[in-house]
């Protein structure tokens, strides 16, 4: 199993960040492209949380899915996938899942993720994992959006060319998302995002949800 997979991609930025940071933001670029879709979670009456399916770019799953196959059937099954997908959420975390949720203008804070597997099919792995919402947003509520991005540029995150955001089952027909500008600069993350490219900004936007509601 190669070093890359051992310690999943987060992992591996993390011990990167440095140099990163030391460097400067005119030399920030993305060693890594993974393509998001979201569904923005639904349950009586409230926004809950974020479901990602994030699909990378065909050269890190190569490296990363590489000696996993334990049971040497050509295949690479959930069991199989288990340890890298935990240890690839487990560096999440530190980043904050590249999720950043805002109400109204303030941080949303997100809990734990959850739910979460790998999956690898015709040369293309993708990660699946929820975010709840730490405190459930009411349909109602405006100014609710997120944005999925890393602030340094390692990773480039573009949205699916079909359907990359929708809502959950049950959510108001009145209700939708809408992909639009990038995020200002230092509104809802890190102090990473100080430190951010012209590239980067431009690379991510933020995907509103609203309901026009009564």
């Amino acid at each position: 199993m190669g070093a890359l997979a051992l310690r999943g991609l987060f992992g591996s930025l993390a011990a990167g960040l440095v140099g990163i940071a030391l460097a400067g933001p005119a030399l920030a670029h993305p060693h890594v492209w993974i393509v998001f879709e979201t569904t923005v979670l639904y349950d009586k009456g409230t926004f809950t949380g974020l479901k990602h399916k994030w699909t990378f770019d065909e050269f890190y799953a190569a490296t990363a899915v590489e000696g996993l196959d334990k049971n040497k059937d050509g295949k690479y099954d959930r069991e199989e996938l288990s340890e890298l997908a935990k240890v690839n959420i487990d560096g999440l975390k530190d980043f904050a899942y590249f999720t950043f949720p805002t109400l109204a203008g303030q941080e949303l804070k997100l809990g734990e993720a959850r739910d979460y597997w790998l999956e690898y099919t015709d040369g293309k792995l993708s990660l699946f994992f929820t975010l709840p919402f730490a405190q459930p947003v009411l349909a109602e509520a405006k100014g609710l959006s997120f944005s999925v991005q890393d602030p340094t540029f390692f990773i480039a995150f573009e949205p699916a060319k079909k359907d990359p955001v929708k809502l959950g089952e049950g959510a108001p027909k009145d209700c939708k998302v809408t992909i639009g500008q990038p995020p200002e600069p230092g509104g809802g993350t890190d102090a990473l995002q100080r430190q951010v490219s012209p590239y980067a900004m431009t690379a991510s936007k933020t995907i509103a949800v609203g309901c026009s509601g009564p």
